[in-house]
């Protein structure tokens, strides 16, 4: 997976979880997504960043996770998981990827 950059596997485990949850309409579905990319990520962030880089970056995931239900009262569930995703996407990037 080394061709991927982590931002995209983050930012498309969160979209592609929430996003099999809904349409199976099986949570747990959308959870095995989440954390298989989450997985493969953080395996990626700690190659590229260091052991360091990756528990905050997969803290990060998890936070932006859990953020997503918070937001989605305010501003609906789509457009939340978007933003927690680019967010994820952005961070990932500035502190593993770029350095490709």
């Amino acid at each position: 997976m080394s061709g991927v950059p982590t931002s995209v596997v983050a930012a498309s485990g969160l979209v592609g979880g929430y996003g099999v949850a809904r349409w199976t309409k099986k949570r747990p579905l959308g959870g095995v997504a989440l954390a298989a990319a989450g997985a493969v990520a953080a395996k990626e962030w700690q190659e590229q960043a260091g052991t360091k880089a990756a528990v905050a970056l997969s803290g990060a995931y998890v936070a932006a996770f859990v953020g997503s239900h918070l937001l989605a009262k305010k501003i609906g569930a789509w457009p939340s998981v978007f933003a927690v995703a680019g967010g994820v996407a952005v961070v990932s990037w500035v502190v593993a990827d770029r350095r490709k």
